[in-house]
């Protein structure tokens, strides 16, 4: 493919191992066909360490202790010089105080790409100012467009676009057969509010009803609450059907080998992994919260439990696990509308009528 825009900086400087920072790799990835890309981290993180197994797009690091410093500043202010970036495209929300100083005086075509919900407006005249040489906010759903207009102050020139996130399926859904026991599925990082204890409290119904099952547990985070997680699952009766894989780099292998898709976090800008889920056809159940209602609005089968109400997760799971063949069955039509709904090449050719 030809390079058709001007250089192009991914910025993502988050030290963590979540959702957008996968998601400022995979952006990396899809714009460089059409872009000279450079990827700007935090030094000695998760992006820093698996970007440097690739050769495809430049690696540039950053060291610093604070969001709003001399390193910053001038770290991101050099970098945009060396590689003549004319479009930064922006994962995070913290370091942007540092990088309105560093693209002072510099023709920067802003994008800031927003992935999570924001509780607190930011209107007072210091973000108004920071944000006021931003060119596009874009939302990964409607839900965050929403968000982003109440709480986010916007420059007279500055544009909102909403563009979902596309997935790329790595290994294709296998046939969606069921064979006992009903095996229960979560990814996500283990973190407060990513409803790890609902999901081992949920099963209890199972474990009652006498309704074989077993849970995996699939993805990192701080030890201490992993532990915490872990002593929570061990205190159950059911203790020996919980597995914690820690992280896994193959995430199909466990889409495929799975029946449901147990998510009830506290809220999502909107999930690669509920997406991903989705994408194999199991049957998914969340939380009805935050961004969750649009799947509906697309056309997708899966379960909405009431927002933090374990009894109503715990309900659901159950007459799904009851009707199981023809849960799967209905869920599998997911797979068909996933590869519309979030493909690739409309999410590239959305981003590319942003950059110069």
């Amino acid at each position: 493919m030809a390079v058709t825009k001007e250089p192009t900086a991914i910025i993502c400087l988050s030290p963590y191992s979540g959702g957008m920072e996968i998601d400022s790799i995979k952006m990396a990835k899809k714009i460089a066909p059409f872009s000279k890309t450079v990827i700007i981290a935090k030094a000695n993180h998760f992006i820093t360490k698996e970007m440097q197994k690739q050769n495809e797009i430049v690696l540039e690091t950053i060291s610093f202790k604070s969001n709003l410093g001399p390193s910053l500043i001038f770290g991101i202010r050099a970098l945009v010089k060396k590689y003549k970036i004319k479009n930064v495209i922006f994962f995070g929300a913290s370091e942007l105080k540092s990088m309105y100083f560093s693209f002072l005086g510099l023709d920067i075509n802003l994008i800031i790409r927003h992935g999570t919900t924001k509780s607190r407006p930011k209107k007072d005249w210091f973000h108004r100012l920071i944000y006021s040489k931003v060119n596009y906010h874009v939302a990964i759903c409607e839900h965050l467009a929403k968000n982003v207009k109440y709480i986010i102050p916007f420059g007279k020139k500055t544009q909102l676009k909403t563009i979902y996130s596309s997935i790329i399926i790595s290994k294709e859904p296998e046939p969606r057969n069921f064979n006992p026991p009903i095996k229960i599925l979560n990814v996500s990082r283990i973190a407060e509010g990513k409803g790890h204890q609902d999901i081992i409290k949920a099963c209890e119904v199972l474990y009652e009803n006498k309704i074989d099952f077993y849970l995996t547990l699939v993805g990192d985070g701080e030890e201490e609450y992993i532990n915490s997680i872990k002593k929570l699952a061990s205190n159950t009766s059911y203790n020996k059907k919980i597995t914690f894989t820690g992280r896994s780099n193959n995430i199909p292998s466990h889409l495929n080998k799975n029946d449901i898709f147990l998510f009830p976090s506290a809220g999502e800008g909107l999930s690669n992994s509920f997406i991903e889920a989705l994408s194999y056809g199991l049957v998914s159940i969340a939380y009805d919260n935050t961004s969750f209602q649009e799947f509906k609005e697309m056309g997708f089968y899966y379960h909405l439990a009431k927002d933090q109400n374990i009894q109503s997760l715990k309900s659901i799971l159950l007459t799904i696990s009851i009707n199981i063949q023809n849960e799967k069955r209905l869920a599998h039509q997911n797979i068909d509308i996933s590869s519309e709904q979030f493909n690739a090449e409309l999410e590239i050719k959305a981003y590319l009528k942003l950059l110069q």
